[in-house]
């Protein structure tokens, strides 16, 4: 694989979680069958939904089915990596699907690339994100901002990253977060005190991910939820 792949963002949208995963294999399994030619990166917010990763357990959901139905709270088991966390309105949700060849056929470090955007877009808005390894994720101080678990197929990467903007943090006291118990959440808002617009947030997040992993856009001809 040589220059640069190109890359169409789609959203950003508002989408069940469900939804959303048929639409990123869907989109997995053309991104296999172009042999990583046609990749994208897809940016959603997700109604209250509460995801259980292969490594979840039960008991760090801490409220009954019932009681979240009650509060219209969502209830999945998933298939990517990590174990329990939360998405919901204020939170940009990035499912990049993109051919792993030119990673180095690497889901480690996949995972650093990951977190290295999510820093770098952090740090662009002011807030002085890092990772903090081995804890999988991105940081402010002791305070957990955004959330990574995924998938991958034929080295076809999908599902993706959780940050939060201005998502109402209450909601994590529905669960133990990526099985850390006593950890707080944070966001852009609670870091700069007001959030930027969550457009903005996502136009960049498409930028810094395009230069970090030294992809380009594709230019659509429309029928694409791309932002612009």
């Amino acid at each position: 694989m040589s220059g640069r792949a190109e890359l169409t963002v789609l959203g950003p949208d508002r989408m069940a979680y469900e939804e959303a995963f048929e639409e990123q294999v869907r989109l997995r399994d053309d991104c296999i069958a172009s042999g990583g030619a046609r990749s994208y990166l897809v940016l959603l917010e997700h109604p209250p939904t509460i995801t259980v990763g292969r490594s979840g357990k039960t008991e760090e959901v801490l409220t009954g089915e019932r009681r979240l139905a009650e509060q219209e709270v969502a209830l999945v088991e998933t298939n990517r990596g990590g174990r329990v966390t939360f998405h919901g309105p204020g939170q940009l949700v990035g499912y990049p699907i993109i051919h792993l060849g030119r990673r180095g056929l690497d889901l480690h470090r996949y995972m650093r690339d990951l977190e290295t955007w999510l820093v770098k877009l952090c740090r662009s808005f002011g807030v002085e994100a890092h990772a903090d390894s081995p804890h999988t994720g991105v940081w402010v101080g002791d305070r957990k901002i955004a959330s990574i678990g995924i998938a991958a197929r034929r080295w076809v990467t999908y599902h993706g990253v959780a940050l939060n903007v201005d998502a109402d943090l209450d909601w994590f006291r529905l669960i133990v977060p990526c099985g850390l118990s006593g950890v707080e959440m944070t966001s852009l808002e609670k870091e700069l005190g007001a959030a930027p617009p969550f457009q903005e947030v996502a136009l960049r997040a498409a930028d810094v991910f395009c230069e970090h992993f030294e992809m380009r856009r594709a230019v659509t001809t429309g029928g694409e939820r791309r932002i612009e």
